[in-house]
């Protein structure tokens, strides 16, 4: 949790705001009204014209939707669109500076939706910040992420255009294989962690052809032992990163087939990264790596 190491800092903030020109307002007289992923409601007096998006999947869709303009703030990781990475850079989307978030004088401001984002949203709302944490984990949320951001930016026409257009490309990425190859997505090496069935990475792997062995885990990334990996004897280990690890040269891995007949496929690029509007491409790109794998 970040927590201020003095009172002061939290009045510097104030100042910080009073300075830009951007008074703290009651949300209670908005007129745009929205409750967050946290259970929490925020209500704007008008469309959001400056927005501070600390999560990769809205700055795509707020791009994709035309508010791109409106995007005053990003994180180190929001890189798509090319044009994303002019806006300043404020760094992690997690427990975010708050002096750097104020300084833009934003209007709204976008979180992940973690508990390590709850103090920052607390003190954005005492400063009259309107602050949202959402979900973006799985493939049905960007539709409703992006008529909602449509909604509070007054792109409500744009949003359901790309909305539908999302869905519908969704419906036809779908893919089989016979047999379904057994994939393990390995998030990260050391210690061993997967990618779980709550992930839309996991979706993306279905939707290929392919079957996540660890689909039956509810959380969007997890640990495993190497033991659990081996019994589970994925086909592939699939990697959504530039390099491969260095597994074959690891004894304990030996234990794992796949890694024993060097079965890794790497697929890389950002749409790999976040669930957004290029997801159905990604599915596309997918199925074509695991076939051509297969043979």
């Amino acid at each position: 949790m970040l927590r201020f190491r003095h009172a002061s800092s939290f009045l510097g903030l104030a100042a910080l705001l009073t300075i830009g020109g951007c008074r703290p307002t009651s949300h209670a007289a908005g007129d745009l009204r929205a409750v967050d992923d946290a259970g929490d409601s925020v209500a704007l007096s008008r469309p959001a014209q400056r927005v501070v998006s600390l999560i990769p999947a809205t700055t795509e869709l707020l791009f994709a939707i035309g508010a791109g303009p409106n995007v005053v703030g990003r994180t180190a990781w929001c890189d798509f669109p090319p044009e994303a990475e002019s806006v300043p850079n404020l760094g992690d989307g997690l427990r975010p500076n708050l002096e750097a978030v104020v300084a833009q004088r934003p209007d709204l401001v976008l979180l992940y939706n973690s508990s390590q984002n709850a103090t920052a949203v607390s003190h954005l709302e005492q400063l009259g910040i309107a602050a949202l944490r959402l979900n973006t984990d799985r493939l049905d949320q960007v539709a409703k992420n992006a008529r909602l951001l449509g909604r509070l930016t007054g792109r409500a026409a744009e949003a359901d255009s790309v909305a539908l257009a999302f869905e519908r490309a969704l419906e036809s990425a779908r893919y089989r294989l016979d047999p379904a190859p057994r994939v393990f997505l390995l998030a990260w090496d050391q210690p061993p962690m997967t990618i779980g069935g709550g992930s839309f990475q996991s979706e993306i792997v279905a939707r290929a052809g392919g079957r996540n062995v660890f689909d039956d885990l509810s959380v969007a990334s997890g640990p495993v032992s190497i033991e659990a990996v081996a019994e589970r004897d994925p086909d592939i280990i699939l990697l959504f990163a530039d390099e491969v690890p260095d597994l074959d040269n690891r004894p304990e891995w030996k234990a794992v087939r796949a890694v024993r007949e060097q079965r890794f496929l790497r697929i890389g690029g950002s749409e790999f990264s976040r669930p957004g509007p290029r997801a159905p491409s990604a599915i596309h790109r997918l199925a074509d790596s695991l076939g051509s794998f297969r043979r």
